[in-house]
């Protein structure tokens, strides 16, 4: 089953949740390097103060990642090399559902920002880990704990 989404999503929501960032690593082996959705800032557009406890809980329940990188073994036939018959379960540029307890997680200070309170976080998975492809608003998934 191949879906696409047709949601229009405003491009500067996109860029806060997802800052352009090096991560300072690539996939290996059969693995994709994920970058996770970044968590509300401290003070909303409406000038709203968010509790620490709120942006800490809203980050640790991040259930969406933007694909940065795959590995060159990713999506491939270990024996072989050749593709999986079903294919790339996703590419460079898809936002993805990602699983709460799994992968090599580590943060990334955004440039030019407070260097102590905005950060972007990464998470390296296995292949076979990649859950869903988010064919919807990826600013709009939220987890339910």
């Amino acid at each position: 089953m191949t879906t696409t989404s047709t949601v229009a999503v405003d491009s500067a929501d996109l860029l806060e949740a997802f800052p352009v960032v090096d991560p300072g690593a690539v996939p290996l082996g059969a693995r994709v390097l994920v970058q996770l959705r970044r968590a509300k800032k401290k003070i909303t557009s409406s000038g709203i103060i968010l509790p620490q406890e709120t942006r800490d809980t809203e980050k640790a329940q991040n259930p969406v990642g933007k694909v940065i990188a795959i590995g060159p073994l990713a999506f491939k036939k270990r024996d072989t090399m050749e593709p999986w018959p079903e294919g790339s379960w996703c590419e460079v540029g898809d936002f993805l559902r990602v699983p709460k307890w799994t992968g090599d997680r580590w943060e990334v200070a955004v440039p030019g920002a407070d260097k102590s309170d905005d950060k972007a976080e990464f998470i390296i998975l296995n292949d076979h880990e990649v859950i869903a492809k988010v064919t919807g608003n990826p600013l709009e998934v939220v987890a339910f704990v």
